[in-house]
């Protein structure tokens, strides 16, 4: 099946009933929230992670940060699924939004603010533009459109990832927003591997060089996946 038929199938099985997609739903963000502060460094394993979410217990030995950064992810997803209704447009206001809840209590300043100094990417060649240039570009981005929201999530997530507009929690302001339209366009979100992190900044660091289709096969090949899971899981409820 195609990426289209997929997702034409999914929307077939709707209105999903809510104990289906909870049964779904719930094991695949403690998935995703893992996954995406492990990408960024966070140390907290999987079964950690489901701890604090659900215990709200802190891990002994583990830094307070970490912890914060687990219950913060989780407060924004639970924001963005507030938000991401269905063909809801995704807005600056929304980002910042998201970020301000990310950074909150770990970077009061600069939560939900866009940085007023250079930052660098650790491990890539690509220099972020001056700060000065940040508001500008980032009304750039959004302003751009895409007919199709899988292009349009693909190109969100790398104008963020690129312009890096934010001190801290870019990658994952950037994720998040990429779910964010998929979610509205009726698509599942997707979770990217922390197993998978040099393809994924590879990709990213080839759309920088202008080969953008290369980071919109590896978001496509994902979310193909993404949709097989929810389709089989599903199918069983």
């Amino acid at each position: 099946m195609t990426l289209t038929s997929k997702h034409s199938r999914l929307a077939e099985l709707r209105p999903l009933s809510p104990e289906a997609v909870r049964s779904v739903a719930e094991a695949w963000e403690v998935r995703m929230i893992y996954e995406s502060n492990s990408i960024e460094g966070n140390s907290l394993t999987l079964r950690e992670t489901e701890l604090v979410l659900s215990k709200g217990v802190t891990v002994s030995g583990k830094p307070l940060k970490d912890h914060l950064e687990a219950v913060n992810l989780g407060k924004a997803w639970d924001r963005l699924k507030q938000l991401a209704g269905p063909d809801a447009d995704f807005t600056e206001h929304d980002l910042l939004d998201l970020h301000g809840i990310i950074l909150g209590g770990i970077d009061d300043h600069g939560a939900g603010r866009y940085r007023d100094s250079a930052v660098r990417i650790a491990g890539s060649n690509h220099v972020p533009p001056n700060a000065v240039k940040v508001p500008d570009l980032m009304e750039q981005l959004f302003a751009e459109t895409a007919s199709d929201p899988v292009e349009r999530a693909a190109r969100l997530h790398h104008g963020i990832a690129s312009v890096h507009p934010f001190h801290d929690g870019n990658g994952r302001a950037a994720r998040l927003a990429m779910n964010f339209v998929l979610i509205a366009a009726g698509y599942p979100p997707v979770s990217i591997s922390p197993d998978l992190r040099a393809d994924y900044y590879s990709a990213l660091e080839k759309a920088d060089a202008g080969d953008f289709a290369a980071w919109l096969d590896f978001l496509t090949t994902h979310l193909d996946r993404e949709l097989d899971l929810w389709l089989e899981a599903l199918a069983e409820k």
